[in-house]
C-alpha cells in the first residue's frame, strides 16, 4: 500500500475514534454531563440551589433535610433520598474534590444522620 491509501478497517477505526473524541469534547464544552442533569432533575428530590457549595457540613445537611422533607418527587423516605443525593455528589465529584472538601461532605453525612436520629 502506498502512503495515501488506507485500509477500510483503518479508515473505520479512525472515523470511530474521531466521533468518540468529538462527543466527549462536546459534552465537556456544553456542560451537558449526565451527572449534572441527575443532580438538577432527579426524581430523588428537589434540591435548594447551591446546596453543595454551602460553607459548613451542618448547613449542607440541614438544606438536604429541608429539601427531602418538602419534596413530593422522591420515591423513598426522606432520609434515604437526602443521603443518596449527598453520596451521589461525593462519588461523581470524586476526583475534583480537595481532601478538605471531601472531609466536609463526609461530615455532612454524619450531620444528616444526626438530624434524622440515625447515628
Amino acid at each position: 500500500m502506498q502512503g495515501s491509501e488506507r485500509s477500510p478497517l483503518g479508515a473505520r477505526y479512525a472515523e470511530a475514534m474521531a466521533k468518540r473524541c468529538s462527543r466527549s469534547k462536546r459534552a465537556k464544552r456544553s456542560g451537558k454531563r449526565w451527572s449534572a442533569r441527575v443532580t438538577r432533575e432527579s426524581d430523588a428530590l428537589t434540591l435548594e440551589g447551591g446546596v453543595f457549595t454551602k460553607s459548613s457540613p451542618r448547613k449542607i445537611a440541614v438544606s438536604l433535610k429541608r429539601s427531602a422533607d418538602a419534596s413530593r418527587r422522591r420515591k423513598s423516605n426522606s432520609y434515604r433520598s437526602a443521603m443518596s443525593m449527598l453520596t451521589f455528589f461525593i462519588n461523581r465529584a470524586g476526583r475534583g474534590l480537595s481532601k478538605s472538601r471531601k472531609q466536609e461532605l463526609e461530615q455532612a453525612k454524619k450531620e444528616l444522620r444526626a438530624l434524622y436520629g440515625r447515628g
